[in-house]
C-alpha cells in the first residue's frame, strides 16, 4: 500500500461515512486473560461513543508507510491453505459475524500482546464495505462510475491503563468526594487492516500492519496472527545501520563522511516528497554504497559495507532513507556534551585537532545564548 491509499480509508472512519454497523471486541486484563467480549450495534450507541470507536479504529491505520505502517505479504501457499490466512479470510468473508473465528483471533492476541505491568488490552474489530469511486488519470475522484467494492476489517489493539484516584466535586450534592481509580483506554499501540488496499482494490495476498512502537517489532504477535516475516522496527533499523556503518568502514567512518551520508539521504527524501511521488522511497545496499563511494570511501570499505548491510537488513528488504539516520536533526555527542543542529546545517560543525586535543568547532556568527542569556 501507499500513503494515499491508507489516507483514503482513514477518511472513511467517521460514523456518517463508513458502513460499519457493529463494533466487536474483547477486554484482556493485565494477566493476559480474556475477561469479557462484546458486540455493539453502532446505531444504538450514543453519537459520542460512535465517534470515539471510529477514532480508535482510524488510529490503527494512521501514520506513514515505512514508519508506523508496514506491508505484510503472504506466500502463495499460505493463501491457498495457510491456517493464519484462512482465519483472516473467515473473519472478512463473514463480515466478523463468525464468533468462533473472532474468539480464535482474541486468543492469539491475548497470548502475544503485552503493553506493560498493570496494563490491560482492549481489542476492537469492525468491518466496512467501501464502494470505491472512480478516479481519473488526473487524480480527480468521482462519486459515480466506480465498479469496485472493497470489503475489509480493521483490528485496533489499545492499552487500558489504571488512572489515579481523584478528589472530585459533585455539583448535585455540592460537595467533594473521593473517587477511586478508573481504567481508561489509550490510543492503539498495535493494529492491522485486512486485506490490503493495493491500487485501490483488495489484495488478499497482503495486510497492513500498524505498530506505534519504534523499538518493539511485535514479532511474536505477527507470527501468531499472520505467520509472515515481520518488518524491522524503525528504532532497530537506525541502530542496525549505525552498527553496520561503523563496523564496515572502521577508520574511514569520519565526521565529514557521516555528515555527507546524512545530507545525501535527507536530500533524497526531500526531493521525493517535493516530486509528489505516491510510491514510498526506499534504499538498499546498492544505493547507500554509491553514496559512500561518492563521499570518498574506498572501494574495499564500500564493498564490505554492502555485504554487511545485506546480512543485517536482507538483500530484498529496502528501507526508507529517513529511517536510517535521524532526518529531523543532527546530534553530536561526547560523554559530557550533546549538541543538536538543524538537519540542513551540518556546515556549522567541524572536528579539528588543536595542540593534540580533538575539538568540535561550532560556527557562531549569529550569536550565542546560554540558558536564554545572550553572551559575548
Amino acid at each position: 500500500m501507499i500513503d494515499k491509499e491508507a489516507a483514503e480509508l482513514r477518511r472513511r472512519m467517521r460514523p456518517d461515512r463508513s458502513n460499519i454497523t457493529k463494533i466487536h471486541g474483547c477486554y484482556i486484563n493485565q494477566f493476559g486473560e480474556i475477561v469479557t467480549s462484546f458486540d455493539d450495534s453502532v446505531a444504538l450507541l450514543p453519537v459520542e461513543e460512535q465517534e470515539k470507536y471510529h477514532e480508535l479504529l482510524k488510529k490503527a491505520i494512521s501514520g506513514t508507510m515505512g514508519k508506523t505502517l508496514s506491508d505484510l505479504v503472504f506466500a502463495t501457499a499460505q493463501v491457498q491453505s495457510g491456517e493464519e490466512h484462512g482465519l483472516l479470510m473467515k473473519l472478512r468473508d463473514s463480515k466478523l459475524a463468525d464468533a468462533e473465528s473472532r474468539d480464535a483471533l482474541y486468543g492469539k492476541i491475548a497470548a502475544t500482546v503485552r503493553f506493560g505491568e498493570n496494563v490491560g488490552v482492549l481489542v476492537l474489530l469492525a468491518c466496512d464495505t467501501y464502494d470505491v469511486p472512480y478516479r481519473s488519470k488526473d487524480g480527480e475522484t468521482r462519486d459515480e462510475g466506480g465498479d469496485t467494492q472493497f470489503t475489509y476489517f480493521i483490528c485496533s489493539i489499545c492499552p487500558v491503563k489504571e488512572g489515579r484516584p481523584t478528589f472530585r466535586y459533585d455539583a448535585a450534592e455540592q460537595a467533594f468526594h473521593n473517587r477511586g481509580a478508573d481504567w481508561t483506554v489509550s490510543a492503539p499501540e498495535l493494529g492491522f487492516l485486512f486485506p490490503a488496499f493495493d491500487d485501490r482494490a483488495a489484495n488478499l495476498y497482503g495486510a497492513l500492519l500498524y505498530n506505534r512502537s519504534k523499538d518493539n517489532g511485535r514479532d511474536e504477535f505477527i507470527d501468531a496472527v499472520f505467520h509472515t516475516r515481520p518488518p524491522m522496527a524503525v528504532g532497530v533499523q537506525k541502530d542496525t545501520f549505525r552498527e553496520v556503518l561503523v563496523d564496515s568502514l572502521e577508520d574511514e567512518c569520519s565526521l565529514p563522511l557521516v555528515q555527507s551520508v546524512h545530507r545525501e539521504l535527507r536530500e533524497m527524501a526531500v526531493t521525493h516528497k517535493e516530486a509528489h511521488i505516491p510510491e514510498p522511497l526506499t534504499v538498499g545496499a546498492k544505493e547507500v554504497g554509491q553514496i559512500l563511494e561518492a563521499s570518498g570511501v574506498s572501494a574495499e570499505k564500500a564493498a564490505a559495507f554492502r555485504v554487511r548491510y545485506e546480512q543485517a537488513f536482507g538483500a530484498d528488504r529496502p528501507v526508507p532513507p529517513q529511517n536510517l539516520l535521524n532526518a529531523n536533526q543532527l546530534e553530536y555527542k561526547t560523554p559530557d556534551v550533546v549538541v543538536k543542529v538543524a538537519p540542513d546545517r551540518s556546515d556549522l560543525v567541524t572536528m579539528r585537532e588543536i595542540g593534540g586535543v580533538k575539538y568540535l568547532l561550532i560556527k557562531a556568527d549569529e550569536g550565542v545564548e546560554l540558558n536564554g542569556v545572550a553572551v559575548r
